[in-house]
């Protein structure tokens, strides 16, 4: 009991000569890795950055021959430091246990990784250090690999649109289209709590568009009201037409976007440009025309006149 204790808190290192097989692997570590950076659930740890340390083993797959002095035989030690700042550039994240998880998937896509030991913890939450430490295998978990991720078609609407007679019609034909259907709106027109901190009125703002996301969802049962990636990536990959949610996705970006929340087409752009969205539809009149050429993400406008959408 007391040898199990102590290997719960050695580092990984221990922990990886513990429960190594009859053969043992070579392995590199990376230890006492410190990056700051914004994570964590609690609304304290929003718009701050605290200490993170990272402290790595991985077991790597037997050379078939000799090494040779060559880098490109072995696993880098800038592999790990990279699959660090990718999970951590990736999205802003809750959870050590989502960072870890990444991590590691990210070192097993590297061939010569056989298993991996991930240690993570947040040093300035306490008095001690609080983490969380994972072991994967190769082959333990489905790798999607990031060329067989869909590209959906975002479509904008504005609020005359949304209350349009045509607007199940209009679903209809861009349902035909056989790409993944994501919906994007902008708040009532109504006039919106005011508050003095920019930050408060950032999330009045994001939530007065998922209002309005709702009332979407009411008007067409097909269109699912969804906030996360995971949820989004299913849904593309499934055949699910939905509306974007937008707080959580823009709250926790590592790179925020630069548009205020009340410009919602602005902001759907950035979203479409976000999801690899070949193209930006704009369903609706007016100043919608006028951001068609100021976004990263190529848009279209489209006549809400009649029924039929010219969609060539």
């Amino acid at each position: 009991m007391s040898s199990e204790i102590r290997l719960a808190f050695a580092h990984p290192s221990e922990r990886a000569e513990a429960t190594a097989t009859s053969a043992p692997l070579d392995r590199i570590s990376v230890r006492d890795h410190v990056v700051e950076v914004e994570i964590g659930a609690f609304q304290a740890e929003r718009g701050v950055t605290q200490r993170v340390c990272f402290n790595i083993v991985v077991e790597v797959r037997p050379l078939s021959g000799p090494i040779d002095d060559d880098v490109d035989r072995i696993l880098s030690y800038d592999k790990v430091t990279e699959a660090i700042a990718a999970a951590l550039a990736e999205e802003r994240l809750n959870l050590l246990e989502t960072l870890a998880e990444r991590v590691a998937e990210r070192i097993l896509n590297e061939p010569q990784a056989m298993r991996v030991f991930v240690r993570i913890e947040k040093l300035d939450r306490g008095p001690g250090a609080l983490g969380v430490e994972i072991v994967r295998s190769s082959g333990s978990g489905a790798q999607v690999a990031d060329d067989d991720a869909p590209h959906p078609e975002i479509v904008y609407l504005s609020n005359a649109a949304l209350a349009s007679p045509h607007l199940e019609a209009w679903i209809d034909q861009l349902q035909a289209l056989g790409k993944p259907l994501i919906f994007c709106v902008g708040a009532a027109d109504l006039d919106l709590p005011q508050a003095d901190h920019p930050l408060a009125q950032r999330r009045i703002d994001l939530l007065a568009i998922e209002q309005n996301a709702w009332v979407l969802a009411a008007r067409d049962a097909r269109c699912k009201v969804v906030e996360t990636r995971t949820e989004l990536d299913w849904a593309m990959r499934n055949g699910q037409i939905c509306v974007w949610a937008p707080s959580k996705i823009v709250l926790d970006a590592v790179d925020s976007p630069g548009t205020a929340a009340d410009d919602a087409v602005a902001l759907a752009a950035w979203f479409a440009a976000t999801f690899a969205a070949e193209e930006m539809l704009l369903l609706g009149e007016g100043r919608l025309d006028a951001v068609a050429g100021d976004t990263a993400c190529p848009v279209r406008p489209l006549s809400a006149q009649s029924r039929a959408l010219d969609l060539t």
